[in-house]
C-alpha cells in the first residue's frame, strides 16, 4: 500500500530557532501528499513549560509550571461537519503568534528543564493521526546596565566567623578578605592572611574574570596550593522546597606552594564559557547562581580556607558612558549571537568544558 503522507514538517521563518520574549513566532506547517486525503483537521499547539523531576518512579518528586499553552486549528472547522479533501501535492498552513513577555530562557539540567516547542497533528477521517513536533529556543536577555546594585554577603571562611557585607555595583571591584589562625602558635600554628578581589561583579559569556589575590603565610605550615574557580549552583524546587542541588566547577586556576613566612600574589583570569544567565527570570522552579571561590589548602590536617564571591552572569555587557550611541553593539571579546547559527532541534545537556583539567596559573 503506497504511503499517502510524504512530508509533514513544522518550519519556522527564523531558521536559527532562537527567539526573544515579545517576538513573533511565525512559520508554516508543510504537508506533502501522494494521494487525495480526507482530513478532519490540522491542530497546532505551542507549549512552554518548566519541569522538575527527582527520584525514582515510585518516590518521584514532581512539579511543573506552564509559560505558553496556545492551541489553534489550521485546517477544519468545528461546524464544518465533514472532512476537508486535500489534493495530492504540497500544502502550506501558516501560523503566527506573539511570544509573551517575561518568558524564562531555555534550560536543560539533570533534574529539570525549561523547554519550548510546537506540536502539529493531522487527523484523517479513518482515525489515523499523524504527529510531529519542533523545539525552538527562547533567550530572555539580562542587561548588566539595567540591573540594580545588590547587597552582597561574602562568606569568607567556613572556619572563621568573618563575613563581609558589601553594597556593590556590578561595574566596581568586589573584595573579600579573611584572617585565619592555624592550630596553636606554640606547636606550629600561626596566621594566614588573604585578600581577594574581582575587577567587577557582573559578566557575560566570553569575558574574563580578573582575580587578584594577596596571600601572606605567617604560620609554620606550608600552603599546599591555592585555587580559584568559577562555580555554578543550580537549585531545583518542587512544591516550594529545594529537592536537588547541582554544583559544578566551570573554570579553574591553580597555583602552587606558599612556604611558611612566604607570600604569593595572583593576577590571573578565569574565562566565562557559554552559560545561562544568573537565575532564570520568569521561572520559579529552577534557580541558578554563580560564584568565584578562592580556596587555600594547608599542607597539614587543617581544613581548607574558602572565600566566596558571588557574581552575576548576564546577556548584555556593560557599556561605558561614551557608548550610548552604540548601545546595541557588542565588544569583540564577548560571545555574541550569530545570525547564521543554526540551533539543534533538541538541546544537549553535555558541556565539554566541564571535563577539562584545571590549568596551572
Amino acid at each position: 500500500m503506497p504511503r499517502k503522507l510524504l512530508k509533514f514538517l513544522i518550519i519556522f521563518d527564523n531558521t536559527s530557532l532562537l527567539y526573544f520574549p515579545g517576538q513573533f513566532l511565525s512559520g508554516r506547517v508543510l504537508i506533502e501528499l501522494q494521494d487525495e486525503t480526507p482530513a478532519l483537521g490540522l491542530h497546532f499547539h505551542v507549549v512552554g513549560e518548566g519541569v522538575v523531576r527527582n527520584g525514582r518512579r515510585q518516590e518521584r518528586t514532581y512539579d511543573k509550571e506552564n509559560y505558553i499553552d496556545f492551541r489553534m486549528r489550521l485546517l477544519g472547522d468545528v461546524d464544518q461537519g465533514g472532512p476537508a479533501i486535500l489534493s495530492p501535492g504540497i500544502h502550506s498552513f501558516p501560523f503566527k503568534l506573539g511570544l509573551p513577555l517575561g518568558l524564562p530562557s531555555t534550560f536543560l539540567g539533570r533534574y529539570g528543564w525549561i523547554q519550548f516547542y510546537c506540536k502539529a497533528a493531522l487527523r484523517e477521517n479513518n482515525g489515523i493521526i499523524h504527529k510531529n513536533h519542533q523545539v525552538f529556543i527562547v533567550m530572555n536577555p539580562i542587561d548588566l546596565n539595567l540591573e540594580k546594585p545588590i547587597l552582597a554577603v561574602s562568606n569568607c571562611s567556613k572556619l572563621s566567623p568573618v563575613r563581609i557585607f558589601t553594597f556593590w555595583i556590578f561595574q566596581q571591584p568586589f573584595t573579600c578578605e579573611v584572617e585565619h589562625k592555624l592550630g596553636v602558635v606554640c606547636v606550629g600554628g600561626g596566621q594566614i592572611k588573604c585578600r581577594v578581589s574581582l575587577d567587577r561583579g557582573g559578566y557575560v559569556p566570553g569575558e574574563n574574570i580578573l582575580v587578584t589575590a594577596f596571600i601572606s603565610n605567617y604560620s609554620n605550615v606550608s600552603i599546599k596550593r591555592t585555587k580559584a574557580s568559577l562555580t555554578e549552583t543550580i537549585e531545583y524546587l518542587a512544591r516550594g522546597k529545594v529537592v536537588q542541588t547541582e554544583k559544578r566547577e566551570l573554570a579553574v586556576l591553580v597555583r602552587g606552594k606558599v612556604r611558611p613566612g612566604g607570600k604569593d600574589e595572583w593576577h590571573n583570569e578565569l574565562y566565562v564559557p557559554p552559560l545561562p544567565p544568573t537565575n532564570l527570570h520568569g521561572c520559579h522552579l529552577i534557580k541558578i547562581s554563580y560564584d568565584v571561590f578562592f580556596v587555600i589548602e594547608p599542607k597539614s590536617m587543617e581544613k581548607e580556607i574558602k572565600l566566596q564571591l558571588p557574581i552575576v552572569l548576564a546577556t548584555y555587557p556593560f557599556r561605558h558612558s561614551g557608548d550610548a550611541a552604540n548601545a546595541n553593539t557588542w565588544p569583540e571579546s564577548v560571545l555574541k549571537p550569530d545570525t547564521h547559527t543554526h540551533y539543534p532541534s533538541t538541546l544537549p545537556i553535555f558541556r565539554p568544558w566541564l571535563h577539562e583539567k584545571p590549568s596551572e596559573a
